[in-house]
C-alpha cells in the first residue's frame, strides 16, 4: 500500500492507497512543529484505529509547502515505517511542461494538484482552484503545459486580517452567507469574504478563457478545504476534494 502525505500550511493531509483506490483519509494540524515521534505515532495510530496494518505500507510519497516540517516527517517515515519517502521537488518527473520563469518555485502542492488533474481529465484545458489557507489557481492546457496561475489570501487568512488589524471586527464562521446584503457586522463580513473569493474566481475564469484559450472550452476543477462552500456557486465543473492525493499517487507511479 502507498501512503501519501501532503503538508499544507494548516494541515497534514494523509491518504492510504491500494492501487488506485483510496482506502483512508485523515488529517492533523501542521501548525504545532511536532517531533518525528509525534508524527510517527500519529500515522501508525491513524492506520491501526481505522483497521489497517501499518506494516503493509510499502511506499510513502510526500509533498510539503512547510519546509521546517520536512525533516521531522521524513524521519518519522524512516523510524516508524522503515521507508524513506519520495519527496516532490524540481527533480521529480511529472509529465508536465512547466512554463514558468523559475519552474523550481512552483509549490509541491500545486504540482500534485496539476498531476492529479491531467491524470483525471486528460487532453483538456484546465483551471484548478484550490481554496485553502491560500486561494490558488493553476492553468494547464490540453498539451500538459502548465501556463501559470495566481495566489490570493484564503478565506480564513482574510478573516483573521480583518479581526487582527481592526478595532471592532470579530471573527466569524466561514460559511455560505445567508444574505447578499448584510444587516449586521457578521453578515457584512461573511458576505464580503464569500463574494470577494467568488468574484475573483469568476473574473479569472472569464479572462483566462478568452485571453489564453481564445474562447475554447475549459474544465474548472475545485479542490481544497473551503471549496465545498462554492460547490453550488456555478464556478466549478467538478469538485475533486482528493485531487492532491491523486496527484501524489500518480507522481509516485511516474517515478517508481
Amino acid at each position: 500500500m502507498l501512503l501519501c502525505l501532503d503538508v499544507g500550511n494548516t494541515q497534514l493531509y494523509v491518504g492510504l492507497f491500494d492501487g488506485d483506490k483510496i482506502l483512508l483519509r485523515c488529517r492533523r494540524t501542521s501548525k504545532d512543529q511536532a517531533s518525528s515521534d509525534e508524527y510517527g505515532i500519529f500515522l501508525r495510530t491513524a492506520l491501526r484505529e481505522n483497521g489497517f496494518d501499518p506494516s503493509l505500507v510499502s511506499h510513502i510519497v510526500m509533498s510539503s509547502v512547510v519546509p521546517e516540517i520536512n525533516h521531522s516527517l521524513a524521519s518519522a517515515c524512516i523510524k516508524y515505517f522503515d521507508i524513506r519517502p519520495m519527496i516532490i521537488d524540481q527533480t521529480i518527473k511529472t509529465d508536465l511542461s512547466i512554463l514558468l520563469e523559475s519552474p523550481g518555485e512552483l509549490g509541491a502542492d500545486l504540482v500534485a494538484n496539476a498531476v492529479g488533474a491531467i491524470h483525471r481529465y486528460p487532453n483538456k484545458n484546465l483551471i484548478i482552484f484550490d481554496f485553502g489557507t491560500a486561494n490558488t489557481a493553476c492553468v494547464i492546457n490540453a498539451k500538459k503545459q502548465y501556463l501559470g496561475g495566481l495566489i490570493t489570501p484564503g478565506l480564513r487568512l482574510s478573516m483573521l486580517a480583518l479581526e487582527q488589524q481592526t478595532a471592532q471586527l470579530p471573527t466569524v464562521e466561514l460559511r455560505v452567507p445567508e444574505v447578499l446584503v448584510g444587516k449586521n457586522t457578521i453578515q457584512y463580513i461573511q458576505s464580503g469574504l464569500y463574494y470577494s473569493a467568488l468574484g475573483m474566481a469568476k473574473e479569472f475564469i472569464h479572462h483566462v478563457k478568452h485571453k489564453h484559450f481564445d474562447g475554447q472550452d475549459l474544465l474548472v476543477i475545485g479542490t481544497g478545504g473551503f471549496s465545498k462552500l462554492f460547490e453550488k456557486a456555478g464556478i466549478f465543473d467538478v469538485l475533486e476534494p482528493d485531487l492532491v492525493l491523486i496527484g501524489l499517487q500518480q507522481v509516485f507511479k511516474l517515478n517508481s
